[in-house]
């Protein structure tokens, strides 16, 4: 039936669209589509001119599909300010943070953002990232540790306008190594209030 339908195309004239519609012919008052795998009849009782808006929209319907696949999905925006949940793994974080930065001799002050596995000093992004995998968390940029991290920074240094906080922070020649584990030391404490906090507030209506 699909050779003889094919057949009848060709003496009709073709019309190619796509992969899905092969043609379109008009045959008095109704026009036939045949795609791939069959040929079929849409009969129409309507004007010729409704037949034709028929083929035209039969025509862009593949198209149409295309371009829905084809849209990227949208972009991930990346903010500075975020702020994750805080959990229990991220005090352990900042803890394991200092103790990988336990001496002078273990910070690198020449920091570019990328930890190579076992090297033999960290910078403060490095020991907050290899901290993060040691405790069994996956690693995220803006992770609520390194984000508390940051927004101590920011108040130890709002004057400075840095672009990269932790790394450029860490390669400020006026910072010291005392100052790489007061910062540590303040984001533990800050850390553990707030997980404190928080935990007062989820426990307070028991009380009521």
């Amino acid at each position: 039936m699909a050779s003889r339908a094919r057949g009848q195309v060709a003496r009709g004239g073709i019309r190619r669209r796509g992969r899905g519609l092969i043609c379109a012919e008009r045959a008095g008052m109704a026009i036939r589509f045949w795609t791939i795998r069959s040929c079929t009849m849409i009969k129409n009782t309507a004007t010729p001119n409704a037949l034709v808006l028929i083929a035209i929209a039969a025509l862009l319907l593949p198209w149409a599909a295309i371009a829905q696949q084809s849209t990227p999905p949208p972009a991930v925006v990346d903010n500075p300010d975020a702020r994750p949940p805080m959990t229990q793994a991220d005090l352990q974080i900042v803890q394991r943070a200092r103790a990988l930065l336990a001496s002078p001799s273990k910070w690198n002050r020449a920091d570019n953002r990328k930890c190579p596995d076992g090297a033999k000093t960290l910078s403060l992004y490095c020991a907050l990232e290899t901290a993060t995998t040691e405790v069994g968390k996956t690693f995220e940029h803006r992770g609520a540790a390194l984000q508390e991290v940051r927004f101590v920074i920011d108040e130890i240094a709002a004057d400075r306008n840095y672009d990269h906080r932790l790394m450029d922070y860490n390669n400020d020649p006026t910072t010291s190594f005392a100052d790489i584990q007061d910062v540590l030391r303040i984001t533990e404490n800050l850390i553990r209030l707030r997980l404190k906090g928080g935990a007062t507030r989820t426990a307070a209506p028991a009380h009521r």
